[in-house]
C-alpha cells in the first residue's frame, strides 16, 4: 500500500504502476490501469459509485456506456463493469445511474435529458 493512501481504497483495486487517460463526456481524467472502467469511475467518484445500484456482474445494465478505444473509428456500447480501461478511452454516453453518481465531477447540477428526449423537445 503506497504512503497514505486508504486501505480502504487500495483493497478495491487491481494492482496498478500507472495512471491512464479518459475522456467522459468531453473531460479528461487520470484512472488506474488493469481495473474495470467501473472501478475507474469508482476512483474518480469514491464517494458515490460505491453507492450506486451496480451488480457489478452484468446483470444490471446501470453501467451501460457508449465508449471509442483509441483504436477504433466509432463508439460502441459497452458495460463498464466488465470491460478493463485503456488509454485514451473516450465515453460518450453513460447509463443515467452513472450520471447521478459522477455528475458533480463531470460539473452537472442536473441529470441531462436522453438524447430521444431532447429530440422530441425541438421547437419549431
Amino acid at each position: 500500500m503506497a504512503e497514505g493512501e486508504a486501505p480502504l481504497m487500495s483493497e478495491v483495486f487491481r494492482p496498478y504502476e500507472k495512471l491512464v487517460e479518459v475522456t467522459i463526456l468531453g473531460k479528461t481524467f487520470l484512472v488506474p490501469e488493469r481495473n474495470s472502467l467501473l472501478r475507474a469511475f469508482q476512483f474518480i467518484s469514491p464517494e458515490t459509485i460505491p453507492y450506486g445500484r451496480f451488480c457489478w456482474n452484468q446483470e444490471c445494465q446501470y453501467c451501460k456506456v457508449n465508449c471509442r478505444l483509441s483504436d477504433d473509428d466509432q463508439s460502441r456500447p459497452i458495460l463498464s463493469c466488465k470491460f478493463i480501461v485503456s488509454e485514451g478511452m473516450e465515453i460518450s454516453e453513460l447509463a443515467p445511474e452513472l450520471v447521478g453518481c459522477l455528475r458533480t465531477k463531470l460539473g452537472q447540477t442536473e441529470t441531462p435529458a436522453p438524447a430521444e428526449v431532447q429530440a422530441e423537445v425541438k421547437t419549431p
